[in-house]
């Protein structure tokens, strides 16, 4: 049996999204005679947290948890949050808040932190991950990021143990999304640049969840084009088992699930919702998890308050429920290489998805093979949507594939090529 190092800031009971596919392909990977272990940090301060997710971690699973400098601490004491207060992706970015505290740390965050603001955890993996590594036979160390840091540990100790490092990226690195608009200055990025070419120079294969992000990796690279793997972001079937199904009342329900940012906002969609509502169809727009200011501005010009809910973080499996208690799901994809994460478990669901992305072909291509929605550009009031939504069918036989049982198998191949 192969035995591998999992190397992820997220962990239970943090909620955030991008855990989910490390914690379930680890629960997988032993079906295919890979024992995992995890290094992780003792507690994520950042966003909400979902103690339910800890029931999804195997009590024989070997997890190492290490303390970090945080600079999320500081930042709020310096904006006036509260030190237990969950932080929001979506604001905290956000070019909307243009108070002199906020602007300051936006500054800090882009330029001093590189790559990320994790990187104060370096030197406490490198030294838990030593201690470890000394005393377990290890075949493989696997890294997700963002954080990007988190690969910066795994390469020095795949260059410290001679052992092959895989690295998966969730997003891009360098010029990740939500850099977008945003001033970081040339010392910054070359010692940025560095840091991502050393990593994929050092790895013995690299992971990507969208083929726009290996492609565009490639490109940059080409050295990775015979050492690069996509393995989709997928879902995992076993949550979906037991999924409670609200009744339908007699109005339509548009669900959006995950972080929103400014950068997301579909305007004349907003406007597109008032015209239905106004001519008489019952309709409500339900939002699960943080929403931007710019777009919860959009949505109050539009006349939409009335009818919006804004549920805020919810557990896990209660988010599932809503989705697959909706009429329709909204996705908004931000860039032609983000294949968001949600659009896995909404094409579960079986609903029709409106999707938004602006010269994103692979979002489209998997919305078309299986026949589970649209995809519109930003500047669309999606009209089309609504009238066609009844020929949208789900087509489940083609979404096999993301089942991420599958997709843990074959990690496991690249893990252990004789398989």
């Amino acid at each position: 049996m192969k035995k591998v190092l999992f190397i992820t800031f997220f962990w239970p009971p943090s909620g955030k999204a991008s855990l989910h596919w490390p914690l379930d392909i680890i629960k997988y990977l032993t079906q295919f005679e890979i024992k995992p272990s995890v290094l992780t940090v003792n507690k994520d301060t950042f966003g909400a947290k979902d103690e339910s997710l800890l029931n999804k971690v195997d009590s024989d699973l070997e997890v190492i948890k290490t303390g970090y400098f945080d600079p999320f601490k500081l930042y709020r004491k310096f904006t006036g949050k509260s030190e237990e207060e969950p932080l929001s992706a979506s604001e905290a970015i956000s070019k909307t808040n243009k108070s002199l505290a906020h602007r300051i740390s936006i500054w800090i965050r882009m330029n001093l932190f590189v790559p990320d603001a994790r990187i104060g955890w370096y030197f406490h993996g490198i030294k838990s991950g030593t201690n470890f590594l000394r005393n377990n036979k290890v075949d493989a160390i696997i890294t997700m990021g963002p954080p990007h840091s988190t690969h910066l540990i795994g390469k020095t100790l795949s260059k410290k143990f001679n052992l092959p490092h895989i690295p998966v990226l969730i997003d891009p690195w360098v010029d990740i999304v939500y850099y977008k608009d945003f001033e970081r200055n040339k010392f910054t990025l070359a010692l940025d640049n560095h840091f991502e070419k050393s990593v994929m120079q050092n790895a013995a294969k690299v992971i990507f969840v969208t083929k726009d992000t290996r492609n565009d990796f490639v490109e940059k690279y080409p050295f990775l084009k015979n050492k690069s793997e996509v393995l989709f972001w997928g879902f995992d079937e076993e949550e979906f088992k037991g999924i409670e199904i609200q009744k339908s009342k007699d109005e339509e329900v548009l669900v959006h699930a995950g972080n929103i940012f400014d950068y997301q906002n579909p305007e004349n969609l907003w406007k597109t919702l008032k015209e239905r509502i106004d001519s008489g169809i019952k309709f409500k727009i339900k939002f699960i998890g943080t929403v931007s200011p710019k777009i919860k501005q959009a949505i109050s010009e539009s006349g939409l308050n009335d009818f919006v809910e804004y549920s805020g973080f919810l557990p896990y499996k209660k988010m599932l429920s809503e989705i697959s208690s909706a009429s329709y799901l909204l996705v908004c994809a931000t860039e032609k290489r983000h294949v968001p994460g949600k659009l896995f478990e909404y094409l579960r669901t079986g609903k029709p998805v409106l999707a938004f992305g602006d010269d994103n072909e692979e979002v489209n291509q998997i919305l078309q093979e299986a026949n589970a929605g649209k995809l519109f550009p930003y500047e669309s009031d999606a009209k089309e949507f609504f009238a066609e939504v009844k020929s949208y069918s789900t087509k489940f036989e083609t979404i096999e594939k993301y089942k991420r049982e599958n997709i843990a198998k074959e990690l496991a191949r690249i893990i252990d090529p004789k398989k």
